[in-house]
Order: structure tokens, then C-alpha cells, then sequence
């Protein structure tokens, strides 16, 4: 692993923090938010780091294609925990617990995919969702273990 990759991945395992923090906010959909925040400025962080242009607008876009092509039980796990989060009692608790996971899951994912890319020379301008697909869902999987 090169030193620029190295440093890469703690930007990344930083974001995977932050982003499980995230997930305990306990109002349904703005942790949701917050979480898409944290990955956003992963995203901006890792571009800065390879000393690349970053556009919010496509950042966003390309965050909500992958997460949007993970199967959609996988997605419903987040979103379900997310609304959870405003069932009386038990609610709040399992909704935090199941959208931690989700949301260190998933900015782990994105930054494997995005850290791969960049370091084989690839930009946000070719960076193509469809392409890493099958890439992502594994990384998403193995996300799941370390969170």
C-alpha cells in the first residue's frame, strides 16, 4: 500500500466514525442527512488528499446512485432504522443501533470504491456507478463486519 493510500484510508476510517455518529441522531430522516454530510466531506477530503476538483452537485449524485444500487433490503435496513427511530420506547433504540450500522457500512463502502479509483487515476468527471456496482456491495459487506 502506497503512503498516499495509507493516508487515504484514515480519512476514510475517520468518516466511517462520523458517520455512525451520525446515525444516532434520533429524528427520523435528519440523521439521514447528516449522515449524507459526513460522506459528502469524505468525499471532498479524499479529493483534496489526491489533489482533485471536487462538485457537491456531483458527489451527491454519484453517493445516491451507489447507495441507490445496493439491493434494496440493504437500503430499507438504513432507512427502516432511521424510522424506527420515532416508534415509542423500543423504537429510538433499535433505529439507532440498525442505522449506525447502515451508515458506517456504507461511507465505508464509498470510500474503498472512491480510494480504488483514485489511485488507479480516475476523477469524479469518469467515475461510472454502474461499473463499480458489484465492487461496492462487496466493500458494503465487509463495512457491515467492521462496524
Amino acid at each position: 500500500m502506497t503512503e498516499k493510500e495509507l493516508g487515504a484510508n484514515r480519512i476514510m476510517n475517520k468518516f466511517v466514525l462520523y458517520s455512525g455518529a451520525a446515525g444516532l441522531v434520533p429524528i427520523p430522516i435528519f440523521d439521514i442527512a447528516a449522515i449524507t454530510g459526513v460522506q459528502l466531506k469524505m468525499l471532498a477530503d479524499l479529493a483534496k488528499h489526491y489533489e482533485l476538483p471536487f462538485s457537491h452537485d456531483r458527489g451527491k449524485s454519484i453517493v445516491t446512485a451507489l447507495l441507490g444500487g445496493i439491493v434494496s433490503t440493504k437500503l430499507g435496513f438504513g432507512e427502516l432504522g432511521s424510522l424506527m427511530k420515532g416508534v415509542p420506547v423500543i423504537g429510538p433504540v433499535v433505529g439507532m443501533f440498525t442505522t449506525t450500522i447502515f451508515a458506517s457500512a456504507a461511507t465505508y463502502a464509498i470510500g474503498k470504491v472512491f480510494i480504488q479509483h483514485f489511485e488507479s487515476g480516475g476523477t469524479f468527471l469518469d467515475f461510472d456507478p454502474d461499473k463499480v456496482r458489484k465492487h461496492f456491495a462487496e466493500e458494503y459487506e465487509k463495512g457491515k463486519a467492521v462496524a
